[in-house]
């Protein structure tokens, strides 16, 4: 069975960067953003995630890489 996509089943348009609980549960344990296959968003979501984390980042609301 296939997984939906998070972002079309919660009707969100727009990923913001500024929205970090959402952004960490794409994220691996070692603050890694999870591949498009694990994390069952679809390709234009996934190139909006990676944008949004990686602006959360530069910001430092989001960690660059955790131990």
């Amino acid at each position: 069975m296939k997984k939906e996509d998070y972002f079309y089943t919660n009707k969100i348009d727009y990923i913001d960067y500024k929205d970090v609980d959402t952004l960490k549960k794409f994220l691996t344990p070692h603050a890694r953003i999870q591949s498009r296959r694990r994390s069952q968003v679809a390709s234009h979501n996934q190139r909006g995630l990676a944008l949004a984390v990686k602006r959360a980042r530069f910001l430092g609301l989001l960690p660059y890489v955790t131990r």
